[in-house]
């Protein structure tokens, strides 16, 4: 059996920013440091932090008094804000960058009463903070046929704007049925889905045609690790997300020359290492990694924190 390992894979550079900003908060203040929701969607990488003394909480009042808060990199809306202030919590923004330019662009289209069609999953984390921004402007599409019912007060003031983590060639179909629909409809100057979202799908569609089984390293609450399972389902190719080694069906395995492997943008690179040796157990002979482009791109920490 052989191995492939997908390049770029695993952490991207708002996940490596957020988990920074939670282990600098503890090394700083110590513990207890809260965090508003998981800070990434991976649950060993919030078990870890959990184990350093971070606390994760859904609700801010449950915060306490005067408490370290920190935002996940999904962001949120202004009414989280408000409830941290009226706390008197002294906040430490996790948000992804790249989702604060959602947002911002979310803001500029409903300060021209634009009517918002946000691309995204309806209740994830980040589509929850984006629409917190312009809940009277936003409606929420996922697919295409919901473009179809669609109705707008003006056709003349429309824009659109997306969840960072989603299938790229998904949602352009979603955008292409937009803009068929509505001609004159807008959108950013440039594109929503985040760097890490596209390189990995792109190192995905690359790769995937040369192996017999996909494995992708993810959460199943993390969008761009179901994104990269689902592309190489939509191929024919067997994939599965599996969220350690621990999940792996040996089953699957049966009658596999070729083993293609990666990993979600929030999964650390230990958990993909822990798959390989899993597999080595099982006769893999050979690990090769396949880099389809370059990434070197970070962020810098907040000022609260940097």
């Amino acid at each position: 059996m052989r191995i492939v390992l997908a390049k770029p894979r695993g952490f991207c550079a708002g996940v490596e920013r957020a988990i920074k900003c939670v282990e600098q908060a503890l090394d700083r203040y110590g513990a207890p440091v809260y965090v508003l929701n998981d800070i990434v969607h991976n649950a060993t990488v919030v078990n870890e932090l959990r184990d350093k003394g971070a606390v994760f909480v859904k609700d801010v009042k449950k915060v306490p008094s005067g408490a370290h808060l920190l935002f996940s990199a999904h962001g949120v809306g202004p009414d989280r804000w408000e409830d941290a202030k009226h706390l008197n919590l002294e906040v430490i923004d996790a948000t992804c960058p790249l989702v604060e330019k959602v947002h911002h662009e979310a803001r500029r289209f409903a300060s021209k009463d634009f009517t918002i069609i946000l691309i995204g999953e309806e209740g994830h984390d980040e589509t929850v903070g984006t629409k917190g921004w312009a809940p009277e402007n936003i409606r929420v599409v996922f697919t295409v046929d919901e473009v179809e019912q669609l109705e707008v007060p003006d056709e003349t003031k429309l824009a659109y704007i997306t969840q960072t983590t989603l299938s790229v060639d998904d949602c352009q179909r979603v955008i292409d049925a937009l803009k068929r629909r509505f001609p004159h409809i807008t959108g950013p100057k440039s594109d929503d889905i985040c760097y890490a979202t596209q390189n990995r799908q792109a190192a995905v569609n690359a790769l995937a045609p040369y192996a017999d089984l996909v494995l992708v390293v993810g959460d199943r609450e993390s969008a761009n690790s179901n994104r990269l399972a689902e592309i190489c389902r939509s191929k024919g190719i067997r994939s599965h997300l599996i969220s350690s080694a621990e999940a792996i069906d040996e089953g699957w395995l049966e009658g596999v020359d070729t083993v293609l492997l990666t990993a979600g943008a929030s999964a650390p690179e230990s958990l993909v290492r822990g798959v390989v040796d899993f597999l080595k157990a099982r006769g893999a002979e050979e690990v090769e990694e396949s880099e389809i482009m370059a990434e070197n791109v970070h962020f810098k920490l907040p000022a609260s924190i940097a």
